[in-house]
Order: C-alpha cells, then structure tokens, then sequence
C-alpha cells in the first residue's frame, strides 16, 4: 500500500470513530508505529486532523467564536498562568501590544501596575481595565467594532497599527493547529496580519482547549512567531511537533 492510500484509510478510520490511537492504527494497516506517527503527522500538517495524546481526532470546526462573557469563565487557571509567564516576557521601557482576548486580559491583570509601559489595544475589557487601574500609557487602536468579542477589527485598525513600532505583540487565537493559525471572523485577519508586521517579536498565547480546532479563514502559520506560550495541558506529541517547526514553545504551569 502506498503512502497516499495508507493516509486514506487513516483518515477515513479517524473520521468514522472520531479517534483512533496510533496502536490501533498500526494492527489495523500492518505498519510500524513510526510510519503511522509520519502518517498522521502529514495529514495534521495538511489541517485534515489533529494530533492527540497516542493517535490522533476529526478536526472540530469552529464556526463562530464564543462571546466574551462566555469565554471570560473558561480555563481561567490556565489563561492566568499563561498572563503570568507573558508579563515576565517584557522588559522595561516596552511598547507592547495585546490582542483582544481573555488570555490576554490576564497579561494586562499582571502589568498594570508598571509606569514605564505603552499599551496598545484593540480590545475595549482591557482598555477599560488599564484606564481604570492601571498606571502604563494606553493606546486604543480603533476600527470597526466586534461587538460580541468587544475588541476592533478590519481595514481602519490594520492601517493604524501598520504606522506604529512595536516591541512585543501577544496575539491571541480561537482556533490552531500545526499548520497555523485559523478564524471563524475574515475582519480579524487584516488586524493580525498587521500587528505580525509591525511587532518586533511576536507571541502567540493560547490555552490548549484550542488546539486542534480549525475555522474557515487561514490566518498565518506558526512559523511567524518568536514564541508560543501554553499550558500544560498541551499533548507531549504536539509539543514534540511543534520543536520541529522552530518556534520556541513556553509551557505556563
């Protein structure tokens, strides 16, 4: 059997059941476990599955995102870990940069409190917070208003954001994979796109539930960023993927 017909099968099994283990995969095809772990690590690059603890699962769509009252609740522990780890990333004296998101309401939880900070934002929670409890400098950037994630998007906050000099962007995500990142909203891709190119080191920081998800809109892949901050709950074979793609992996415990 060849190796396209060998992934047929492999996918055809895994979106049957849902899951299928790589022991499983091995008996079922007649293989060694390595020719599946390269099976199934080309069908998670082509986004056709996603890499779990001993095999691999279907891909779950994600058609729209949660709204913010929703998410604020979720993963809490984990997304204050990762605040935690993020905040320890930026140095004095920092223009930085945070996405809209939940996650990145915890970086802003943990550098309140420092003067020597500009922070730029499309995110109206974190603006709110850090003009009322914070001591850093504020930029909000503007643009078309998301009113279910309460954050900005689209053309007018790109082009604001692409006059500015960065030092440090953490950017947020809904959906993710080893072939990068992905969304169920096409007017939050100009706004990324924009903040990868005018950051100088850039940051992705998510909770592991979104791992493995995957929305209509590609986004950009992991390559583009300097670091990945997650928490432990991230699948040691994942972790090992992601040591091949070059992008430094931080786990927030």
């Amino acid at each position: 059997m060849i190796p396209i017909e060998r992934q047929q099968k492999i996918l055809q099994f895994i979106n049957n059941n849902g899951v299928a283990s790589i022991q499983f995969l091995a008996d079922k095809l007649n293989v060694s476990h390595m020719t599946i772990r390269r099976d199934i690590q080309k069908l998670e690059d082509e986004g056709r599955i996603s890499l779990v603890s001993g095999g691999a699962q279907s891909v779950e769509r994600l058609a729209a995102e949660l709204p913010h009252s929703d998410k604020s609740s979720l993963f809490h522990d984990e997304k204050s870990a990762i605040g935690t780890l993020a905040a320890k990333l930026i140095s004095d004296h920092t223009t930085v940069y945070l996405d809209a998101g939940t996650t990145t309401l915890e970086i802003a939880h943990q550098i309140a409190d420092r003067k020597d900070l500009l922070v730029i934002t499309n995110d109206f929670v974190i603006a709110h917070y850090l003009s009322n409890a914070g001591k850093c400098d504020l930029i909000h950037i503007g643009g078309s208003v998301c009113k279910e994630n309460f954050s900005t998007t689209g053309s007018l906050a790109a082009e604001f954001l692409k006059n500015l000099s960065i030092d440090i962007a953490f950017i947020s995500t809904s959906s993710w994979s080893l072939k990068g990142l992905t969304t169920p909203n096409e007017n939050k891709i100009p706004v990324k796109k924009a903040i990868l190119q005018s950051s100088k080191q850039n940051i992705l920081v998510t909770d592991s539930s979104k791992y493995g998800k995957i929305a209509t809109f590609f986004v950009c892949p992991l390559t583009v960023f300097d670091q990945i901050i997650c928490d432990n709950g991230l699948f040691e074979n994942v972790q090992d993927a992601l040591k091949g793609l070059d992008v430094k992996l931080n786990i927030a415990q």
